[in-house]
């Protein structure tokens, strides 16, 4: 089977090389002639482990190929997978503007019988509305079938949930959609699962609304956690040890971010508010998130008072380690806070880079962790990259004008970090 990914950003480009890696031969299509250009010479246009090392392997295996040419792909392909971006409106819906122009390509393009995979992530009831897009779109009249497949992928881990997924959900009510689905994924060791086409695109939003719950739940606990001089950490792993709840995504910090929970978070809130339903739980997962980089930062303060030209080093952009993306990242909000408050702010990330609209002259970007912690009254961690536990802390603390510490992530030992002189604090570690 001859694939077509349209689309080439994270979900899009990680798809198309799944699909050659497993041995199917995969074009991937975008508008975006700079995208292809790079994909084209073997580089990415965002930061993913192992990734591109993949894209290399199979440009000269010849099993995947990128164009613009849209006409072309469609007409020379069966198996069409949609994933393009969904991104949220002001209300929080999601806007398929791209995805209705994806559909509407298919259908003005279409030459044969098709099956169309939506793989982005949209409301419950798209795959009808893509199935009228095409079928509205088409100046000949051929048979298409749509079914949605939504994708689980964290980013930093993508290539490993792709290549080795927990399950694969499969939405559509055609014996045949399935049987050709099931063959693409046949080298795939998991349970598949075949379901509605709205089962499936509900399971997406659930399962992120679910992993979003358990983050605002233990950020909660450990504000209790910090007046109570409880470990959080400790309690965290109580729980965990219970295989009804599991240790996964109960590590309390300053909030989730990214591109997915944030966003489909909300889409769901919109969804239930168009059905007259009100869901309480996740209003307040929201607003747990929403305020806890705001905890932080109240704890910093407490410390050394007005931050008004106090010099705060952060670091860590990205809204999680193994990624570039600093989309919603707890990062960015402590930043803007900061800048409100007239303080001067010094940044630092291996990976992630300062969005145009953050760079003044009260927002500096350091070329190692050392220098930007130099001279601070306060340094605070806001993305857990590994590189910051080799750091040598004893030689920092000397550099900074006042040893503060605020740990948003509780990647560092309390104990050994007051030991060497700092004054630590966690987010419920006392």
């Amino acid at each position: 089977m001859n694939i077509l990914v349209i689309g080439s950003g994270y979900v899009g480009t990680t798809t198309a090389l799944v699909f050659a890696e497993i041995g199917w031969n995969v074009t991937g299509l975008d508008v975006d002639p700079q995208r292809i250009r790079l994909l084209r010479q073997g580089k990415l246009h965002f930061y993913e482990p192992g990734l591109e090392d993949l894209l290399k392997k199979h440009l000269v295996t010849k099993r995947i190929r990128f164009t613009t040419d849209k006409k072309k792909a469609i007409k020379d392909n069966t198996i069409i997978f949609i994933c393009v971006g969904t991104p949220s409106l002001p209300d929080g819906s999601a806007d398929l503007r791209y995805v209705k122009q994806v559909a509407e390509d298919i259908g003005r393009h279409m030459n044969s019988e098709k099956l169309i995979i939506n793989k982005s992530t949209v409301p419950v009831g798209t795959q009808e509305r893509v199935t009228t897009w095409t079928k509205d779109a088409q100046t000949v009249s051929y048979p298409f079938e749509v079914a949605s497949n939504p994708e689980f992928l964290r980013e930093g881990k993508a290539l490993m949930d792709a290549l080795h997924p927990d399950r694969i959900i499969v939405g559509t009510n055609s014996e045949n959609a399935a049987k050709q689905i099931r063959e693409l994924y046949e080298s795939m060791q998991c349970p598949i699962i075949v379901t509605t086409p709205r089962t499936a695109e509900f399971t997406k939003y659930a399962a992120n609304a679910f992993l979003a719950t358990k983050i605002s739940f233990i950020n909660e606990l450990a504000r209790l956690s910090d007046r109570l001089g409880v470990n959080v950490k400790e309690v965290a792993y109580g729980i965990g040890l219970d295989n009804r709840i599991g240790p996964s995504f109960l590590q309390a910090g300053i909030g989730y971010g990214g591109s997915c929970f944030p966003k489909d978070v909300a889409a769901l809130l919109n969804m239930a508010k168009h059905n007259d339903v009100e869901l309480k739980l996740l209003k307040q997962v929201v607003r747990v998130n929403q305020t806890q980089h705001l905890y932080m930062l109240q704890k910093v303060r407490e410390k050394i008072g007005n931050l008004a030209g106090k010099k705060i080093a952060l670091l860590g952009l990205a809204f999680k380690p193994d990624t570039d993306d600093i989309r919603e990242a707890p990062a960015i909000r402590i930043i803007q806070t900061l800048r409100n408050e007239k303080a001067y702010v010094q940044v630092y990330d291996p990976i992630a880079a300062l969005p145009p609209e953050l760079m003044d002259e009260s927002v500096i970007f350091g070329s190692s962790p050392e220098e930007t912690m130099e001279g601070a009254d306060a340094a605070i961690i806001c993305t857990e990259w590994p590189m910051f536990l080799k750091l040598d802390w004893e030689q920092v603390k000397d550099s900074m004008n006042a040893p503060n510490l605020f740990d948003g992530r509780n990647l560092l030992d309390a104990d050994q970090m007051r030991d060497i002189g700092f004054y630590y604090q966690g987010i419920g570690y006392d």
